[in-house]
C-alpha cells in the first residue's frame, strides 16, 4: 500500500508569505500597537519597546525572536487525561462555534435566550459525535448572574462532558477560578500543564489593539500553562484594508504582537495562531462569517501561521443563515473543507448561525457530517496492495463485485458511512419514513442522543472541590443556588 496524497488548498505564494510577514514586522515597528494593560506595557518596555503617543513599536528582532520561542505543537488532552488533540503541521481538529447568546429553538422555529439545561444538552451531544475533537463553551447561559458567565459555562462543560473544551474569560477575575477548576478536574497545578485540559481564547481589537482584558487573559495563561489561543478580528474596509491580502498583513501584525506580549510573559508558552476575521457586507454593515473571502483571509492566514511554524486555528464551517436551512449547509459545508484543506488544527464553529450569536443543537448534528466528508477528503486516494489489472479481470469475469473478497475487505475502509440525518434513501423509501427534511431527521436524531447514557461523572471528591469553587463564585454575586444542571 502507497501513502495517499494530503490534498492542500495554498492561496499564497511561498514568497509572499514572508513578504507578507515582513511587511507586518514593519508595521509593527511603524504604526506600533496600543496596549492598555499595565503589566503588558512593562513587559514591553523591559524588552526594549518604544512608546509614542500612546503606541508601543515592537522591534523586529524582538517580534521574531518572541515568534520562534513558542512551540510548534501543542497537545491537548481530554478528562481522562487522553491524547484528545495534536495541534501541528496540517492536523486538523474540530470544536463547535463558542460564546453564542442565543439557541435556536427548532420547535418555535425562532431564536431564543440560552438555559443551563441547553448549555448541558449541547455538552452532551457534542462529547457523543467523533468528529469533534473538543468541546467549546459554546453557549453562554443567560439564567445566571452575567459577572459569572465566563466560569459557569465552564463549569458545566466540564462537568458534563470529557473532551478537552476551548474557553475563554470575560471579566479579569474569570480567569482564576476558572484555572482553579480545570486544576481540580486533573489534579493539581502541574498536572494541567503536563496535560492541558483547555484553550483559552484572546481576542485583540482591530486595528491593532490589545485591551486591558485580553492582555491579562494571554499573560495569565503564559504563567499558568494553559494555551492560549489568537482570534484577531479584522473586518475588510471597516477596521481593516478592505483588500484581503492586506487583511492578512494586519492580522499577522495582530498576532505576531499577541505572540510577543505572551512569550515576554513566560518563554515557551503554548500559543495558537488564530482569528475570527470577516469580510464586511457594504450593503448590510454586518460581518458575514459564510462569505467565501472570509473563508480566503481564514485560509491565507493559516499559510503564515504555518510558515511562522505555530499551531494555527480559524473560525469556519458555520453560518450567517439565522435557521439551519440550506444557506447554513452551503456556507458550513464549503468551510469545513477550506479548513480541512488548509490543514487548520483548531477549526472552531460547528453549530453556529447569525454572525457567531446563535447555536443550534440540530446544526451541530447536520454539521458533524460535513466534518465527516472533510476528514475523509484530506485521506485521500491510497493506492492498496494488489495488481488492479488482474483484480479487474477477475472481478468482470466472476460479475461479483459485492460478494468479492476484496469489497468486504476494503468497502468500510473507502466509504464514508453517513448517519441517518442524511438522507441516501429511495424516493419512495423516503416518502415512507415520513418525508422528512434534514432539519426534522436531525431533530429527531438529536433526542435519541441526548436520551443516551451520559458521559461518567467526576469522581466524587474532585467533583466536590470542584463544585465549591463556582458556588463560591455564584455567591460572590449574589447567588445562594445555581440552576439544576
Amino acid at each position: 500500500m502507497t501513502t495517499a496524497i494530503r490534498p492542500t488548498l495554498r492561496l499564497l505564494a511561498p514568497a509572499d508569505v514572508e513578504q507578507i510577514v515582513d511587511e507586518a514586522c514593519r508595521t509593527l515597528d511603524s504604526a506600533g500597537v496600543l496596549v492598555e494593560n499595565e503589566q503588558a506595557r512593562g513587559l514591553l518596555v523591559a524588552a526594549g519597546a518604544t512608546e509614542h503617543d500612546g503606541r508601543f513599536r515592537l522591534g523586529e528582532k524582538l517580534v521574531r525572536d518572541a515568534v520562534a520561542s513558542a512551540p510548534a505543537q501543542i497537545k491537548i488532552y481530554d478528562r481522562a487525561g487522553e491524547l484528545a488533540m495534536d495541534l501541528g503541521d496540517d492536523r486538523v481538529h474540530f470544536d463547535p462555534g463558542s460564546a453564542a447568546i442565543h439557541v435556536f429553538d427548532i420547535e418555535e422555529n425562532r431564536r431564543r435566550a440560552v438555559t443551563t439545561a441547553d448549555a448541558v444538552d449541547l455538552a452532551r451531544l457534542v462529547d457523543a459525535l467523533p468528529h469533534y475533537a473538543a468541546q467549546a463553551t459554546a453557549l453562554a447561559p443567560a439564567d445566571v448572574p452575567k459577572e459569572i458567565g465566563d466560569r459557569y459555562r465552564l463549569f458545566l462543560v466540564l462537568r458534563h462532558a470529557c473532551k478537552p473544551v476551548i474557553t475563554g474569560t470575560f471579566a479579569k477575575d474569570g480567569f482564576e477560578p476558572m484555572r482553579a477548576m480545570l486544576a481540580a478536574v486533573r489534579g493539581g497545578e502541574q498536572a494541567l500543564r503536563d496535560k492541558p485540559l483547555a484553550i483559552f481564547d484572546c481576542c485583540p481589537s482591530p486595528p491593532l489593539k490589545w485591551s486591558d482584558l485580553t492582555c491579562q487573559a494571554l499573560i495569565d495563561c503564559a504563567h499558568a500553562g494553559i494555551p492560549a489561543e489568537l482570534v484577531s478580528m479584522p473586518l475588510t474596509g471597516a477596521t481593516s484594508p478592505v483588500t484581503l491580502r492586506e487583511a492578512v498583513v494586519q492580522h499577522c501584525a495582530e498576532n505576531m504582537s499577541g505572540v510577543t506580549i505572551h512569550q515576554l510573559a513566560q518563554k515557551g508558552a503554548p500559543i495558537i495562531y488564530g482569528g475570527s476575521p470577516a469580510a464586511f457586507d457594504m450593503r448590510r454593515g454586518t460581518t458575514p462569517m459564510g462569505a467565501v473571502e472570509t473563508m480566503m483571509i481564514d485560509s491565507g492566514y493559516a499559510q503564515v501561521g504555518k510558515h511562522l511554524g505555530l499551531p494555527t486555528h480559524a473560525y469556519m464551517g458555520l453560518s450567517d443563515a439565522k435557521c439551519p436551512d440550506y444557506q447554513a449547509g452551503m456556507e458550513s459545508g464549503i468551510g469545513a473543507v477550506l479548513a480541512a484543506l488548509s490543514g487548520i488544527n483548531v477549526v472552531s464553529g460547528g453549530g453556529m448561525l447569525d454572525f457567531e450569536m446563535c447555536q443550534s443543537l440540530e446544526k451541530i448534528l447536520l454539521d458533524h457530517d460535513a466534518l465527516g466528508m472533510a476528514h475523509r477528503l484530506i485521506n485521500g486516494i491510497e493506492k492498496r496492495e494488489g495488481d488492479a489489472v488482474a483484480l479487474l479481470g477477475e472481478l468482470v469475469t466472476m460479475s461479483s463485485f459485492l460478494s468479492h473478497s476484496h469489497t468486504r475487505k476494503n468497502w468500510r475502509k473507502e466509504l464514508t458511512i453517513a448517519s441517518e440525518v442524511v438522507d441516501r434513501d429511495t424516493y419512495g423509501d423516503w416518502e415512507a419514513k415520513g418525508a422528512q427534511w434534514a432539519h426534522q431527521r436531525a431533530t429527531a436524531e438529536v433526542q435519541r442522543q441526548l436520551e443516551k447514557l451520559a458521559p461518567p461523572p467526576l469522581n466524587a471528591d474532585i467533583d466536590a472541590g470542584f463544585c465549591e469553587i463556582m458556588f463560591a463564585e455564584a455567591k460572590r454575586f449574589g447567588l445562594e443556588a445555581l440552576p439544576e444542571s
